[in-house]
């Protein structure tokens, strides 16, 4: 016969003692919560779930964002020959196709997630707000890189413009993506509808098309002005003096530290604005 230690015993009775009490106060023993997972690897997961969401239900969508691209250059080819107008069209071209899908489908997606209450899923994840917002973002904004690629290809081509320096791409499709993606959240969580996040996606990408494929050269005085408001411009702009013979260096990097800036803004406020309408 085993001997059952009397610590045990004494430990046991008082865990069942208290368990009876507890039961007789109606105080239900509680559970520990499973301690909340760190940024880094929320986010990552976040992210490749999203991006495989995104390859499956938005490759149409990315396809017909850069057919519009591609169009919209053919159009003005008829216009516009070469110089800093042609280089202006073919960086607008190929950074709408950023808006289109970083802007424009992650406003619809916030939008249809906090209409649809799938924010109460991640709410009930021990995951943190930022983890989600950076995730999705991240997502939608490194799923525009085929077509911003090929637009820009395309586009010089088109043109005839040099190609040496397109590799300036590898800094503007996530900067400029993480400013239009987190204005994109931003919109699609703050705004009280779903028809309304959808608007303002709609909106913000008509603004990226006539503000940024449109050279400035060409637009009102008024007009003009506004085109400093938008995040894309600074993205156009940087790719823009690419394609020059000797590119200004630090212009480009000055408008890519702006939309950097905007990035980290802009994704703030998304992250405040999901808290608070995963709290609601």
């Amino acid at each position: 016969m085993s001997v059952v230690p009397a610590e045990a015993v004494s430990g046991r009775l008082r865990t069942e003692s208290g368990d009876r009490t507890g039961l007789r106060s109606g105080h239900a023993a509680v559970a520990p919560l499973a301690p909340s997972a760190r940024l880094l690897p929320a986010m990552a997961a976040v992210y490749r779930a999203q991006l495989s969401r995104a390859r499956v239900a938005r490759i149409p969508l990315l396809f017909v964002a850069t057919f519009q691209s591609v169009g919209i250059m053919v159009l003005m080819r008829g216009v516009v020959d070469s110089g800093d107008e042609a280089r202006a069209v073919v960086a607008g071209s190929s950074v709408l196709v950023v808006a289109f899908v970083a802007l424009n489908l992650l406003a619809q997606y916030f939008g249809q997630l906090r209409a649809s209450g799938g924010l109460d899923h991640y709410a009930t994840l021990p995951v943190p707000p930022a983890a989600v917002v950076l995730g999705a973002a991240g997502a939608y904004a490194s799923f525009t890189a085929p077509g911003t690629v090929v637009t820009a290809v395309v586009g010089s081509a088109l043109f005839q413009l040099p190609t040496a320096n397109l590799w300036v791409l590898a800094a503007v499709i996530p900067l400029a993506g993480a400013a239009l993606a987190g204005l994109g959240a931003a919109l699609g969580l703050l705004a009280p509808r779903q028809e309304l996040a959808t608007l303002l996606g709609q909106l913000g990408m008509s603004a990226a098309l006539l503000l940024g494929v449109l050279p400035a050269g060409h637009l009102p005085g008024p007009v003009a002005w506004t085109r400093d408001l938008l995040p894309s411009t600074y993205g156009v702009e940087a790719l823009a003096r690419a394609f020059d013979a000797r590119p200004d260096w630090a212009a480009i990097g000055g408008d890519l530290a702006v939309c950097a800036a905007v990035g980290v803004v802009s994704l703030a406020i998304a992250t405040r604005a999901y808290r608070r309408a995963a709290v609601r």
